[in-house]
């Protein structure tokens, strides 16, 4: 019997997913547990537009960070911290830096900064890892307050 997923099972089949299954299971487990429905036209149909307009969905929001990448693409971002002799007292973190890069009208994910600590003063360059593989790069210039 040909079912469609309403939600993942575990080593059978993902949601959305067309499949062909043993009679008695669908009804007595799948169909029970909702899990899935027969794969009447109808519902085919719904699951084509469901899967369509989640393709959609994801193209555009592929678009979206795109256009973020290349907007924060090498900009200066200037952090002020307490140094001696170039030596920071203490380090930089991506907490500090997700903030700064938000005062500057990006709303950034701390996760999404690719830098270790940083504990000296000057310039560096941070990578920042987007969704999709989209990657943009800024400019972190580190002044002692």
């Amino acid at each position: 019997m040909q079912v469609i997923f309403l939600q993942d099972v575990k080593n059978v089949g993902k949601k959305g997913q067309i499949k062909n299954v043993p009679d008695g299971y669908a009804r007595n487990f799948l169909f029970a547990r909702k899990l899935a429905s027969p794969a009447t036209a109808g519902n085919v149909s719904q699951a084509k537009q469901e899967e369509d307009k989640k393709k959609l969905q994801i193209s555009l929001e592929k678009q979206g960070i795109a256009k973020l990448a290349t907007d924060i693409e090498g900009k200066r971002i200037t952090l002020k911290a307490r140094a001696k002799d170039g030596k920071l007292f203490g380090s930089i973190t991506t907490k500090e830096i997700a903030q700064e890069i938000k005062k500057s009208g990006f709303d950034i994910s701390e996760k999404a900064i690719a830098a270790d600590h940083i504990k000296e003063l000057g310039e560096k360059k941070i990578i920042i890892n987007f969704d999709f593989g989209i990657k943009a790069t800024i400019v972190l210039v580190v002044e002692q307050a």
